[in-house]
């Protein structure tokens, strides 16, 4: 059945928008089928620019989680059973035919998040494609470990763990959907997916992918709910094997009191609150574009957004002024423009949110720069807009440094030495990611060491490469994705001793 058929085939009486336009109802996808839920719980889809509804997702329960797990036990072991090459080659189908629909993707992913167009195509569409193609090659090019002995020869053997629940939030919703579901089931699991209900859009287009390139019933599975009716549900479920979960440190608490009992594998991509260090040897003209972008890219809706910058004292001012002069100087607008920087907020819950951290941040003495409500025209005048917010004057162990607040806001620090900067930096219960700015290079990497964090970019950020580690420390989660150790995370390693003759 396709997606868009749920509402005519009786599930729920269709409903006009204000526009007019019938909003989409979108559907499961259990076993190979666009199915629809068991219950009559619905949630309306928001537009973040100008709050208005779009689409509405279902809010499925426990039985429409044990459908999907259902289909998804029953089709491993066939799927389990295919060699690395011929799971690479359901890969690179999907890759295609993401890319023939690499505008669609851009398109949905800036109306449904409300990020500008010009991010949506060049940072989620481009990886969405890029991880099921990448994971392809990883293993085309993967080989057996072999440990000889001088009496036996040891060989790895690497397994399918089983069925996965793979649960992304509303930031990069197909972007980190993607990132889990390429290497799932390219090392022989099979997959439960829960996206976030704000942001459902383009995981029912990868459905749609998926069902257009006929892989295999049971595959991949996907439940639309919120966390408590379909997630804990799939966290808890017996017959899940692994959790693979990015989001929120509170929400991730949960997850792993749910899945640790009873011993699944569990992987957990959490929050952040990251430093950007800045030396007075740096290039400045390019640290500072580069800490505008690690403080407010995706309206800092990213959990390695460099949201506390931390300058050394002699050229605190200079930088200050410049730092404000260019973060101005963003155009927060239409997300659909492609000459905008910032778009709106996820919704009007996570606007009040960060809204009231920068009220907190008064009361903690801290000064505004920057900030404020932009002057919108009136067709946004119901979206959730924050102009990008610059404080100063905190003190760097107050709660508005510390804590993450996951939007358009960075407080600014001072710092007069090396072992001043890493102590601010290390400051906090996170330990996800940082950037470091200098010119000296070995002064760079000594201190990127110093700090306890899973990631570190040295004079740039967020420059990526899918074959190394990805993950935090402290409070910022537990394990690592990218590259083997993806492949790793979603395989059982055996080990098989062959004693010689």
């Amino acid at each position: 059945m396709e997606p868009d058929k749920c509402c005519e085939s009786g599930c729920i009486p269709c409903e006009r928008d204000s526009d007019g336009q019938e909003p989409l109802d979108l559907c499961n996808y259990i076993g190979g089928e666009f199915v629809c839920p068991m219950g009559d719980e619905w949630m309306n889809v928001l537009e973040p620019a100008t709050g208005h509804r779009f689409a509405r997702v279902p809010l499925s329960g426990e039985a429409d989680v044990g459908d999907a797990v259902r289909a998804a036990r029953m089709a491993q072991p066939a799927w389990g059973a295919l060699s690395h090459s011929e799971r690479a080659d359901w890969l690179d189908r999907i890759a295609d035919a993401l890319e023939a629909r690499y505008e669609e993707i851009a398109t949905l992913e800036s109306r449904d998040t409300g990020k500008p167009i010009s991010l949506a195509r060049d940072v989620d569409a481009q990886r969405s494609v890029s991880n099921f193609r990448f994971f392809a090659g990883m293993l085309r090019e993967h080989e057996q470990e072999v440990f000889e002995m001088s009496s036996a020869t040891n060989y790895v053997v690497n397994k399918p763990v089983g069925v996965g629940a793979l649960i992304t939030p509303w930031n990069l919703p197909l972007y980190l959907l993607s990132w889990k579901v390429a290497p799932a089931i390219g090392m022989g699991n099979t997959v439960v997916c829960k996206p976030s209900e704000l942001t459902p859009m383009t995981a029912d287009l990868l459905m749609r992918v998926i069902d257009e390139v006929d892989l295999p019933a049971g595959v991949v599975n996907l439940v639309h709910g919120d966390g408590v009716g379909a997630g804990a549900p799939l966290v808890a479920h017996s017959d899940v094997d692994l959790v693979s979960f990015t989001g929120g440190t509170a929400t991730g608490e949960k997850v792993a009191a749910s899945a640790a009992p009873v011993f699944k594998k569990l992987s957990l991509e959490l929050g952040g609150k990251n430093a950007s260090i800045v030396f007075a040897d740096c290039d400045m003209d390019a640290t500072v574009a580069g800490v505008v972008r690690a403080g407010f890219l995706n309206q800092g809706q990213v959990c390695l957004c460099g949201s506390r910058i931390l300058v050394e004292e002699s050229i605190y001012d200079g930088f200050r002024d410049r730092f404000v002069d260019a973060v101005e100087a963003m155009r927060v607008g239409d997300p659909s423009d492609e000459a905008t920087d910032l778009g709106a907020l996820i919704s009007r819950q996570h606007l009040e949110k960060v809204q009231g951290y920068v009220e907190l941040a008064k009361e903690e003495g801290g000064s505004l720069l920057s900030g404020g409500v932009p002057c919108m025209p009136a067709e946004f005048e119901h979206g959730n807009w924050m102009a990008p917010t610059v404080i100063e004057g905190l003190s760097p162990n107050s709660r508005c440094s510390t804590e993450e607040i996951f939007g358009p806001v960075v407080t600014l620090h001072p710092f007069s030495s090396e072992e001043e900067a890493v102590a601010i930096a290390n400051n906090t219960r996170y330990g996800l990611a940082g950037s470091v700015w200098t010119g000296n290079l070995e002064k760079g990497k000594r201190v990127s060491e110093a700090i306890d964090t899973g990631m570190v970019w040295v004079n740039t950020w967020l420059h990526r490469d899918l074959r190394v580690p990805f993950g935090g420390v402290k409070d910022s989660g537990v394990g690592r994705e990218g590259g083997k150790w993806s492949l790793g995370f979603f395989s059982e390693a055996m080990n098989v001793c062959v004693k010689h003759d």
